[in-house]
């Protein structure tokens, strides 16, 4: 008999992953939109060629911290662990559900991820049910998700606007009326979605066909394999998250999502069409090796002073 992880334990470990990643994360809204704080630099690509680098992670969060403090690097982290909390206990009860109304057919072996082979009908079953849990948590969280991107991306422009509790829903309601509280969900679930789907089935197609269970190391090597088919999943659907974000700011009263920073997008499509023209739709997928590219920089380096 299997024993789920007490639920406690991981709101636990849920808060505090997510707490600890946010500077991670903080970095990467801000580069996404295309701010660049730090002129680059003279280095080396990866071919040991000279040519103009922009700042790394470190870097940005020692710029980050140099002009907001330490406690800086956390703006909109309350938003973010609301995110993530609401999100894992609705994709949980909605599981749970699921399963009582579709049980699957082998309860203690039907998770690939566990080792089982999964016929192909279970393995659409089992698609099925995760992206219905996925769908729905992306959607009740998502309201807390807009208010945490539109929080960081405040360091841009200094404004205030989307700080404390209740005031960053009224902003919200205010700029954009109900459906400002679900800005940039459609191409985040499309991502969630099609990150789920071809995960599971690079992984199925390993697992079922290529993979020999009489290998002494069959174990260690589906678990290296779970995590790589996640990994260029992740890569395939990125461009999908960076819109997400994009139309997530747009027209929300902050300088970094209105002209001339950035353009007005009238729907997702328009967003992703105009990165894919300039060659964008990657921008921010790395933190640590970033080759300058002039047109993906919306947002000119310019002094920043702290808040009071």
């Amino acid at each position: 008999m299997s024993t789920s992880p007490d639920p406690w334990t991981q709101l636990a470990v849920n808060v505090a992953i997510t707490t600890f990643t946010h500077p991670m994360g903080y970095v990467k809204t801000l580069i996404q939109v295309g701010f660049e704080p730090i002129p680059p630099k003279i280095g080396k690509n990866l071919f040991f060629r000279k040519t103009l680098l922009l700042p790394g992670f470190f870097q940005y969060v020692g710029h980050i911290r140099k002009v907001d403090g330490f406690f800086g690097l956390y703006r909109g982290v309350g938003a973010r662990i609301f995110a993530s909390v609401s999100g894992n206990l609705v994709a949980r009860i909605t599981s749970q559900k699921l399963e009582e109304h579709f049980p699957s057919q082998e309860s203690e072996n039907t998770e690939s991820k566990k080792g089982a082979k999964l016929t192909t009908n279970e393995f659409l079953t089992e698609s099925a049910k995760l992206t219905v849990s996925h769908c729905c948590a992306a959607v009740v969280s998502h309201p807390f998700q807009v208010i945490a991107v539109r929080s960081m991306v405040q360091f841009i422009g200094r404004e205030i606007k989307y700080n404390g509790f209740i005031a960053p829903f009224r902003e919200v309601y205010n700029e954009n009326g109900i459906m400002g509280f679900f800005a940039g969900l459609v191409p985040r679930v499309l991502m969630d979605v099609l990150t789920l789907w071809l995960a599971r089935t690079m992984f199925h197609i390993f697992n079922n066909y290529i993979l020999d269970d009489n290998m002494s190391n069959a174990k260690e090597v589906r678990s290296y394999m779970h995590a790589i088919t996640g990994f260029v999943a992740g890569m395939m659907t990125y461009p999908l998250g960076l819109v997400s974000t994009l139309m997530t700011v747009n027209e929300s009263g902050l300088a970094a999502g209105s002209p001339p920073f950035t353009p007005v997008y009238p729907t997702w499509r328009d967003c992703w069409s105009d990165l894919s023209e300039r060659g964008l739709l990657k921008r921010g997928s790395s933190l640590f090796f970033r080759p300058y590219q002039a047109n993906a920089v919306a947002i000119e380096a310019h002094p920043m002073t702290p808040l009071d």
